[in-house]
């Protein structure tokens, strides 16, 4: 079956990326790893001995940079509905992140430890229907928001990736009064036609202060 003509153009555009030839020159595992190296050179989003949670995570870009970023004294705990090839050092849970059971098993891993950086990546699978798509994509915002605000220590920090678009600023809204800092970022490394960004949020508040939006 041949290509359709926007399936060529992403391929041409894939293969001539700077990012994608970085990446396989550095042997890392995506592009995606210099978003968030680019993060974390602006922002010190890491230090020796962190535990991070990586939501969304294969095919394990972030992962890696995490793991290489917090140390042996650090923890790494990875989730996503994909498989991920092993990386040794950190913890994978293979399942969706939106099952009670997957969550479980991800909550299990931390062993009662709390939380030092959360980063979510995730993004819906794509439908086409841009209403759907942008209600999934906040979806999953909301979801590692929720779990940021269960989980991360008291100076925690989680960094988010969302989609402007409907319902966007009720979430920023709700983010902003359940984090002391928030912060929005748009790493270089994203493609330029891309609506995605990032959200940076620092410090959770008590959950007596997270008001649903």
């Amino acid at each position: 079956m041949a290509r359709s003509r926007a399936s060529k153009t992403w391929m041409q555009e894939h293969v001539s990326d700077p990012y994608v030839k970085r990446a396989q020159a550095q042997g890392l595992r995506s592009r995606a790893a210099f978003k968030l190296l680019e993060l974390d050179a602006k922002d010190h989003l890491f230090s020796p001995g962190q535990t991070v949670v990586d939501l969304g995570a294969a095919p394990g870009s972030w992962s890696e940079v995490a793991l290489r970023q917090v140390g042996s004294g650090g923890k790494v705990i990875a989730i996503d509905l994909l498989e991920m090839a092993p990386l040794e050092g950190v913890t994978f849970v293979q399942g969706d992140f939106g099952d009670p059971a997957a969550l479980a098993q991800l909550e299990g891993a931390l062993d009662g430890s709390g939380v030092d950086l959360v980063l979510s990546d995730m993004a819906p699978n794509i439908t086409g229907v841009s209403v759907t798509d942008q209600a999934r994509s906040l979806q999953l915002a909301e979801l590692a928001a929720e779990f940021a605000l269960a989980h991360l220590n008291p100076g925690g920090v989680l960094l988010v990736k969302v989609f402007q678009g409907a319902g966007f600023p009720e979430f920023l809204t709700w983010l902003r009064r359940a984090f002391e800092s928030v912060a929005s970022r748009k790493p270089g490394a994203s493609r330029d036609r891309s609506r995605e960004m990032y959200l940076l949020a620092r410090r959770p508040r008590p959950r007596g202060g997270a008001v649903s939006a």
